[in-house]
């Protein structure tokens, strides 16, 4: 039985499956529309992103909105969401424990959208989402297909805060996946 966005979103925000939940301010479910034709996944949030309860509202998200808008890709007409939903201490990446524990959330979530793409922003969602042996600087922009999704692993924007030169690449992986998604309407 598929479980209600509403039943899911409280499970969520009551979760305490790993020791994340101690430290959040409030767990960050993720956003966007319900009937969106792509997801984007990210690792976790941050520590804008647990103090406002909104993935990717930070630097990397201001960096991530300027990109969709640029390829007149509205923010409210896709999802955004992450690997974990509580902020790991220090913004350190999730370890297997919690990003176990979080992953039925992010496929249900997945279930009850029905995406034609999903992108994964960075190393950590690639691993989860498409295996362990995934590696972004040589796999990125290249898609993979899983379970009916096509699927293109990319850099994580705070990547090309740390290395712009990474730009021309993302910018790249996003012009695949909007001329993917013209390509399936």
């Amino acid at each position: 039985m598929q479980v209600s966005w509403k039943t899911l979103l409280e499970e969520i925000r009551n979760c305490t499956l790993c020791p994340l939940h101690e430290g959040r301010t409030q767990s960050v479910p993720g956003e966007g529309s319900p009937n969106a034709e792509i997801v984007f996944i990210g690792e976790g949030p941050g520590a804008e992103e647990d103090r406002l309860g909104r993935p990717f509202v930070g630097a990397a998200g201001k960096l991530l909105d300027q990109v969709l808008e640029a390829l007149f890709i509205r923010r409210e007409d896709v999802y955004i969401a992450n690997i974990v939903k509580c902020r790991p201490p220090g913004n350190r990446v999730p370890q297997d424990e919690e990003a176990n524990a979080c992953l039925p959330y992010l496929r249900a979530q997945v279930a009850l959208i029905k995406p034609k793409i999903i992108v994964c922003l960075g190393a950590i969602p690639a691993k989860y989402i498409i295996g362990p042996e995934i590696r972004i600087t040589q796999d990125r922009g290249k898609w993979v297909e899983r379970k009916g999704f096509l699927i293109m692993p990319t850099f994580h924007p705070a990547a090309l805060l740390r290395d712009p030169r990474k730009k021309a690449d993302l910018w790249e992986d996003f012009k695949q996946v909007r001329d993917m998604l013209a390509r399936m309407h």
